[in-house]
């Protein structure tokens, strides 16, 4: 059985993410995107600039009606209300055009960013060591390729260009009225320090309840993703109230933080909305007491008045813009918490350079005091392997036997440096491991895990997946021979045929087969089997063990076995009992020297208990 890790850390809406600071720039976040937008940035540049051109066409419209209201109108000219008309209609298409022509301008290349930034992620989740798969929830990280991504592209196309454009229009048309009327122009400035005030304050509180959201999403598709995957195991234990109860409680939650971002938009917009009107009603009142006295035009104070209602929208748009720019600053944060992780180096770490065997005493597979305990292990606790040391000869067969969490699947786990050990060295054939790149590494390895994965693909694919590039048809039927698959003869499409995800199409013992048929595909130089035979039966176990034997008589091999007629596929026996090796021998010779051993084989619970204590 494999040795449990230590328990995740909590979700993410309970702690600080990992690396980040404790006070985050908006700015300083949303810039770590350049590198990704900076291909298409002449683009956004231009549909940014045909936009603020469409503004500015906009705020020309009260000026034509300025002209209109103190010349034809005034003086009763039907071609020149005619020809300003005409005037304010070609203005108005110009600017429709110029928006539909910036929206043409920057769909395509920001699908482009959203596609680039999603296949880094998933390259750089490949890359990144077991350690960090078993901390963080599979929910999370596939909410930050969905989610967090479509926020980002979101961001780039609309609320990134319009900050800019409604500061410069606002800028614009500020200065128009300013030219106008001084006077009135700075009544209709006074809400500008509150509302800058009452932003900074928005700010802040909606980039926490934005974060909360977002890692609550994470943690709801993790609930999602299991229970799919779990289905049977509901359904057979009649959980789906109590799977159901979770749903509902971590939607609630979500539910609760969602209204809380709708209450914090809600209050800032109606800030926003209410004073700039305050303003406009005042400079109208004000201006309509000017006209009366003379002091003004009339088509002075409706060009002024038609300025600032074009300024509503500009204005009106600063809550749901900077809402919009923190939830994008939040999916950046949590994306590059991804693209931060360390990821496994693909060449030689450098830190241990090669063992010479001398006179082939260090050939074969070989652990040199090797000590192992996880990152996240508390402090103090002991390690979960101590000081192992065991050789695997060149072409023996060693089989690995110990009681439930003594280590085991932890001990094969370190051989293709899915965890990486602690102190001490595994070598190859005299070559520490570290030494070579994990390509290398990996090819002379092969691994059957205990528990079989398969992919949505079809059952060639997922054998042929332990091969080289070259494999074909040949290695594919020996494969499936050793492991005596021959199920898949009376498959639909025979090794054409797709298996359901996770291979849940296929029985248990069928998808342990296929599991060892690409452990043995590529005919490796070292074999690592975690208890590959535990889901067949005694017919099935009998024939792929005798196929097996050929297949071990040329390679070096070590077999995590529970039962004795796995462990007699090897030559000799290691005994791991609390995390260090206690004997090595033939099965025969343990079972008469070492209670311990003789206990496991016999399956007495009572003494497998006792030994663990």
């Amino acid at each position: 059985m494999a040795t449990t890790p230590p328990p995740a850390p909590p979700p993410l809406e309970t702690r600080e993410a990992p690396g980040a600071p404790e006070a985050r720039s908006t700015v300083r976040t949303l810039l770590r995107l350049w590198p990704y937008v900076r291909p298409v940035r002449a683009r956004l540049f231009t549909a940014a600039s045909i936009a603020i051109l469409a503004s500015c066409i906009g705020l020309v419209i009260p000026l034509v009606l300025k002209w209109m209201v103190d010349g034809p109108i005034a003086d009763r000219d039907p071609a020149g209300v005619w020809l300003g008309a005409l005037y304010l209609l070609l203005l108005g298409l110009a600017e429709a055009l110029l928006f539909g022509f910036r929206r043409w301008l920057v769909a395509r290349p920001l699908s482009g960013v959203e596609a680039g930034m999603r296949a880094d992620l998933y390259r750089r989740l490949q890359r990144l060591p077991v350690a960090f798969h078993d901390r963080w929830p599979s929910g999370q990280l596939l909410s930050r390729g969905t989610t967090d991504l479509m926020l980002l592209r979101m961001f780039l196309a609309f609320p990134l260009t319009f900050l800019l454009v409604n500061g410069v229009t606002i800028l614009v048309g500020v200065i128009i009225m300013l030219v106008q009327d001084w006077a009135l122009g700075l009544v209709f400035l006074i809400p500008v320090v509150p509302v800058m005030v009452i932003c900074v304050a928005f700010e802040k509180r909606y980039s926490k309840a934005s974060r909360l959201a977002q890692d609550q999403v994470g943690d709801l598709t993790t609930v999602v993703e299991e229970s799919v995957l779990g289905i049977r195991v509901i359904k057979g234990f009649g959980r789906h109230r109590s799977q159901a109860r979770a749903f509902r409680e971590l939607s609630k939650e979500l539910r609760g933080t969602e209204l809380h971002k709708a209450r914090l938009l809600a209050s800032i917009m109606s800030v926003i909305v209410t004073l700039p009107e305050l303003a406009i009603g005042t400079t109208l009142v004000l201006g309509a007491m000017r006209v009366a006295d003379g002091d003004l035009s009339a088509g002075t104070l409706v060009a002024f008045l038609s300025t600032a209602l074009a300024l509503r929208w500009p204005v009106d748009s600063i809550g749901f813009l900077l809402a919009m720019s923190q939830e994008a600053a939040t999916a950046t944060e949590r994306y590059f918490e991804v693209m931060d992780a360390e990821e496994e180096s693909p060449g030689p770490d450098g830190a241990r350079t090669s063992v010479t065997p001398e006179g082939g005493g260090d050939g074969g597979l070989r652990f040199h005091d090797v000590t192992f305990r996880y990152p996240d292990a508390p402090s103090g606790s002991p390690p979960v392997l101590d000081r192992v040391d065991l050789h695997i000869r060149p072409g023996e067969s060693m089989a690995l036997v110990g009681a439930t969490g003594s280590g085991k699947t932890t001990l094969t786990a370190l051989v293709p440096r899915l965890h990486e050990a602690t102190s001490g060295r595994i070598t190859l054939d005299g070559t520490d491991i570290t030494a070579l790149s994990r390509e290398e590494l990996r090819s002379r390895v092969s691994v059957a895990f205990e528990e079989p994965t398969l992919f949505s693909a079809a059952v060639g694919e997922n054998v042929l997946m332990g091969a080289g590039p070259g494999a074909g048809k040949a290695e594919l039927e020996r494969a499936l021979g050793v492991a005596q698959a021959d199920f898949v003869d009376a498959l639909p499409q025979g090794t054409d045929t797709q298996v359901g995800e996770q291979g849940l199409s296929l029985s248990g013992g069928q998808r342990q087969r296929l599991a060892l048929a690409r452990a043995v595909v590529g005919q490796p130089e070292f074999l690592v089997l975690d208890d590959p035979l535990s889901a067949l039966d005694v017919h099935t176990e009998a024939a792929v063990e005798a196929a097996l034997r050929r297949v071990l008589a040329d390679t070096t091999a070590l077999i995590v076995a529970h039962r004795p007629s796995t462990v007699l596929l090897a030559d000799r026996v290691a005994l791991l009992s609390g995390g260090r090796i206690t004997a090595v021998g033939t099965h025969h010779e343990l079972l008469r020297t070492h209670p311990e051993y003789a206990h496991l084989m016999s399956g007495d619970p009572a003494g497998e208990q006792e030994n663990q204590r």
